[in-house]
């Protein structure tokens, strides 16, 4: 059984998204990656047999093989996820209890937690025992329990798996190939994430270093051009001098002038062909431009140690209370993960501290989960109306994380992915003293996701982070309080 893609390229209408697409996938799980707009769900959805390429084919075999596609949104519980639900046999109760799935929650659909959703989604698509299992998206919003529930029953999947994450620990846990997804194309790697991006790199820097060598070759053959075209016209200059005196020495002197010449013009064509050939094998070399880079925030210490403080009885979302006895302090350079199940109060507890801080506003960067579109147009309409020089700074550090400045200044709105990389350069460009983040990743790429763990880990402030990226979270903080049993427990990863 296998997928094979031949030359496959793709346009929307008649801007180019993917071309000369080509490779083979067999049995196991692949991991796609790639910028946010790279052409990562396309390509899900061309060997799905949604799309249709331009040009090349893609090939299933056998043909009779089942395709199961889950998009990144699982808005309504369709017949699937319903047929799951109502069925006895021991498979669909097997998966249902891999999954922790609860039929009789179903009726409250639209109260359910995304990823809950999402679990009855795969739960539904692997209960129709697909030969091809094709996932975009799947971790978003899972706790680390959900998501361990999720692996555990893709990793019992037994066809061909192929699955859009930016969630690096499941990568590398599930995936035994990487497809990359950048520049225009896409290119298949053995092994999972990180030995993939190693291989990419360190072809990369080859082929950087090999385009280097052909720059120094060109300039020292455009060095020894200048220097034969300064030869070749003293030599003219010789060959002027001679002709004036040719009536008087009947060409004797002229001769060897004129050979001079010759072979110095000669030369000069070598050398030009030379060059001209080094700049059409430097024209092959096609880097893409990285928008992103390391940050490097100026930054002025809170005056005090303490800079948050939260110390209550209770701490309630609505008529329900979620955590008892809570006290806590964050110092300045305190660097701490709030780690527990979905629903637990993680996000409550942020907004709980965030009520009760005493710190100027702008002192605070808090990223919610999700910006609301119309906080997403606000924050853009705030940056273009800073002085010019507060404005370059978020600019830059947006840059840095990923955004083009030029393309978001003269939108109408930024994308999510936009407007969460806006929102922390603001606050990193403000040099706030505490960053209260929750679930940063989200809408983020993996080059994205990668500069801001870089972005954080420099970071000299205090830091509370909501997270399921298990890297970022062991990157950027030293402890972490779980919640457990409606407690706050401090643990030292």
């Amino acid at each position: 059984m296998f997928a094979r893609l031949a030359d496959v390229s793709f346009t929307y209408g008649t801007v180019p998204i993917l071309s000369g697409v080509s490779f083979q996938l067999g049995r196991g799980w692949t991991g796609v990656t790639g910028a946010n707009g790279a052409g990562k769900t396309t390509l899900l959805r061309l060997i799905a047999g949604e799309l249709e390429p331009a040009v090349g084919h893609v090939s299933i075999d056998p043909r009779s093989a089942t395709i199961a596609l889950c998009p990144q949104t699982a808005e309504v519980p369709g017949p699937a996820i319903a047929s799951l639900a109502r069925a006895i046999d021991g498979a669909s109760r097997r998966i249902r209890g891999e999954l922790s799935l609860d039929p009789g929650r179903l009726a409250r659909w639209s109260t359910m937690s995304p990823g809950e959703r999402k679990r009855w989604q795969i739960g539904a698509a692997l209960a129709a025992a697909p030969s091809i299992l094709i996932l975009d998206e799947p971790t978003g919003h899972l706790d680390s329990q959900a998501l361990d529930l999720l692996v555990g029953a893709l990793e019992r999947f037994a066809g061909i798996g192929i699955v859009v994450s930016h969630d690096r620990a499941m990568l590398e846990r599930l995936t035994i190939s990487t497809v990359r997804v950048h520049a225009g194309t896409a290119r298949l790697f053995r092994g999972a994430y990180s030995d993939a991006k190693r291989a990419w790199e360190a072809e990369e820097r080859e082929l950087r270093a090999h385009r280097d060598r052909l720059k120094r070759e060109r300039e020292k053959l455009e060095r020894r051009l200048g220097d034969k075209r300064r030869m070749a016209a003293a030599a003219q200059a010789r060959r002027a001098r001679d002709n004036r005196v040719r009536g008087l020495f009947d060409g004797q002197i002229a001769a060897p002038a004129r050979t001079v010449a010759t072979r110095t013009a000669q030369d000069v064509g070598v050398l030009r062909r030379g060059i001209a050939r080094l700049a059409g094998e430097l024209e092959t070399f096609e880097f893409t431009r990285e928008k992103g880079r390391s940050l490097f925030v100026d930054y002025v210490a809170a005056p005090a140690s303490r800079v948050l403080s939260l110390h209550s009885d209770e701490v309630r979302a609505g008529d329900r209370t979620l955590i008892v006895d809570v006290h806590l302090d964050i110092l300045r350079d305190t660097r701490v993960r709030i780690a527990g199940p979905n629903g637990s109060g993680k996000t409550t507890l942020l907004h709980a501290m965030m009520a009760a801080s005493r710190l100027p506003r702008e002192r605070i960067l808090h990223l919610p989960q999700e910006l609301a579109r119309a906080d997403a147009a606000a924050l853009l309409d705030s940056v273009r109306a800073m002085p010019p020089g507060a404005r370059a700074r978020v600019l830059t550090l947006a840059a840095a994380l990923g955004v083009d400045p030029e393309r978001v200044m003269l939108s109408q709105a930024p994308s999510p992915g936009e407007a969460r990389k806006l929102a922390l350069a603001d606050g990193l460009g403000r040099s706030v003293w505490a960053c209260i983040l929750d679930e940063p990743t989200n809408h983020l790429d993996m080059p994205a996701i990668e500069r801001l763990e870089d972005a954080l880990a420099q970071y000299p402030g205090a830091l509370v982070i909501v997270t399921h990226d298990e890297t970022l979270a062991r990157r950027v903080a030293r402890e972490e309080w779980r919640i457990e049993s409606g407690r706050l427990v401090a643990r030292i990863p």
